[in-house]
């Protein structure tokens, strides 16, 4: 069994797949190079456009992590966050294209961090940064990045990676919860939107992969909370502040 020979039929079904699945030359170059048997314990079905199972999550099928990748518009010498790096293949085809000291990842499963830290480096990455953490809250130590990449679902993005995100950037998810459609949103404000998709929901702090139920409202709940108070600026909030200022004022005083 000639891997290279089974990685390269990979790519060639995908450039051939209706829908432009793959017609990125630069994405196609890359998933030639980067060995995803490396990431799968079956070397026998690692190229087939298939998913796959591991540590609690799903393994996306390579027409999929194409789409993604294709969808970030990646440059040379770009830098790149992916948030939800899984067993890190995504986070190694992207790596070829952009360096791999240019490429950070995180990930809200410590098991899966490990996992990806040992496939990255077994398959010649082992240049890209993972860290345990919530994605919702990104990696700023090392923002800004020019392209960011959500491999989970959310209604709107997460603040902080909007935030993190260089003048110019991209930010690639799948937007939605039943019915999800990949976008991308640049910092211009541009919107582009893709074919639907289907991904699990982004975790929150404290969960962990294979939970029962996921409360992916959470965080979204409190950022619409936090800038509508923000928003709040009109003679009202004025009579509050003023208000606070006073008995303040005056608790100082009687003590």
């Amino acid at each position: 069994m000639d891997l290279a020979v089974l990685r390269e039929d990979m790519v060639d079904g995908l450039e051939a797949a209706p829908k432009n699945v793959l017609s990125d030359e630069t994405i196609a170059v890359a998933m030639r190079d980067v060995p995803r048997h490396a990431f799968l314990d079956d070397e026998r079905t690692a190229y087939a456009d298939r998913e796959h199972d591991a540590f609690g999550t799903r393994v996306l099928a390579p027409s999929t992590a194409a789409r993604l990748l294709q969808a970030l518009a990646l440059e040379d010498d770009e830098t790149v966050l992916i948030v939800g790096v899984g067993v890190g293949y995504t986070a190694a085809v992207a790596a070829e294209v952009v360096g791999e000291t240019n490429v950070h990842a995180v990930d809200i499963s410590r098991p899966l961090v490990v996992e990806a830290r040992e496939n990255l480096a077994d398959a010649g990455y082992d240049g890209v940064l993972v860290d345990c953490r919530d994605g919702a809250t990104g990696f700023p130590e090392y923002a800004p990045f020019d392209r960011i990449l959500l491999e989970a679902a959310a209604v709107e993005p997460p603040r902080a990676l909007l935030e993190q995100l260089a003048e110019g950037g991209r930010l690639v998810f799948p937007r939605g919860t039943q019915r999800q459609r990949l976008e991308a949103v640049s910092t211009d404000g541009v919107v582009d939107r893709f074919d639907p998709v289907s991904f699990d929901p982004l975790l929150v702090e404290g969960e962990q992969s294979g939970a029962v139920e996921r409360n992916r409202m959470t965080r979204e709940d409190r950022e619409r909370a936090q800038r509508r108070a923000e928003s709040r600026r009109g003679w009202e909030q004025d009579w509050i502040e003023w208000d606070e200022a006073v008995d303040r004022q005056s608790q100082r005083r009687r003590s």
